[in-house]
């Protein structure tokens, strides 16, 4: 589990293929990770990925093709920097929301607008697909964009936009976007929840959404 506060930056030391999967060499912040452990659990761009070896300052995580393919991590090269979350631990404080670092899809970075001192990033979704997370999206709820618990600003058709402050911009990757750029997107595992049950109610008693 995961709050959606992201922690801070880091830095792909290394990347390599193997097989099918990658293998990523992560640097962190000094003495961030002393007390991380072998099996455990760090969102990376939002995506939980499990520790496989521990070095100085250093974590390795293994990644599966199907994560490399719904993801922004396949795209990830040496020097690239990433946002990350450790795990929550039972009686933490939820200062975003609760994330599971499972991403349902990815989204393109379309319009970045400074004003004054905020900065405001729409995205757009991909209408073809096939995991359309649209029905999920609306105005003021809670969404994950790479790792960070946000609340949608604005919302159109085929687009989400959320507004930044400084400080979430001094913590994350977010102020280095730029047009084109692929993010991940976690859905709020309640308002998904609601909306599959309302929509399988109205199935069963022959209700048709438009």
């Amino acid at each position: 589990m995961f709050t959606g506060i992201v922690q801070g930056k880091a830095t792909v030391q290394a990347e390599s293929q193997v097989g099918r999967n990658k293998r990523l060499e992560i640097v962190f912040p000094a003495g961030v990770m002393l007390s991380q452990q072998l099996g455990a659990s760090v969102a990376i761009n939002g995506v939980c990925l499990t520790v496989a070896e521990i070095g100085h300052d250093v974590l390795t995580f293994d990644v599966i093709d199907t994560t490399l393919a719904l993801t922004n991590i396949g795209l990830l090269q040496t020097g690239d920097v990433v946002n990350f979350e450790r795990a929550a631990k039972m009686g933490d404080e939820i200062g975003g929301h609760v994330m599971s670092g499972h991403i349902m899809t990815s989204v393109t970075v379309s319009r970045i607008e400074k004003i004054e001192e905020s900065v405001h990033i729409r995205f757009t979704t991909d209408r073809q697909n096939e995991v359309d997370a649209r029905r999920y999206l609306f105005n003021k709820g809670y969404v994950g964009l790479n790792g960070a618990s946000l609340t949608i600003s604005d919302i159109g058709n085929d687009w989400l936009e959320v507004s930044l402050i400084p400080e979430t911009l001094r913590l994350t990757t977010f102020s280095s976007l730029t047009v084109g750029d692929k993010v991940n997107l976690e859905i709020d595992a309640h308002t998904q929840a609601t909306v599959d049950t309302v929509e399988r109610i109205l199935k069963e008693r022959g209700i048709v959404l438009p």
